[in-house]
Formats: C-alpha cells, sequence, structure tokens
C-alpha cells in the first residue's frame, strides 16, 4: 500500500501539516511545532507562503 499526500481531517486551519505528518508518520503536535519555530525564524514569509501553496495543491 503506497502512502499518500493529502489534507487531513485531523485538522487545526486546513489540514496541511497534520496530513504532511500523517505521511511522514510524526506526532501533528511535534509537526506543528517545528513548523511554527521555522516560520519564525525566517520571519515567517517562507512557512506561511509555503503553507498555502500546500494548501491549494494537496489532495482532500
Amino acid at each position: 500500500m503506497s502512502k499518500e499526500l493529502k489534507l487531513s481531517s485531523n485538522k487545526k486551519f486546513a489540514g496541511v501539516i497534520a496530513g504532511l505528518c500523517e505521511y511522514l508518520d510524526i506526532d501533528v503536535t511535534l509537526g506543528r511545532l517545528i513548523f511554527v519555530l521555522l516560520t519564525l525564524f525566517s520571519v515567517g514569509v517562507g512557512g506561511i507562503l509555503a503553507y498555502f501553496i500546500a494548501w491549494l495543491v494537496m489532495k482532500k
């Protein structure tokens, strides 16, 4: 069975981080924490832009 990267129903906003965490088999809370830290350290623009692009591209 192959894995598929898709939006998750276990979501806070759009399901991007939760879907990515399910795909990578990591804890969703850890994934959200990593995303927030990377976004803060990159002055926010890169992380937020990447999030919205992933939201548009990922399957539902």
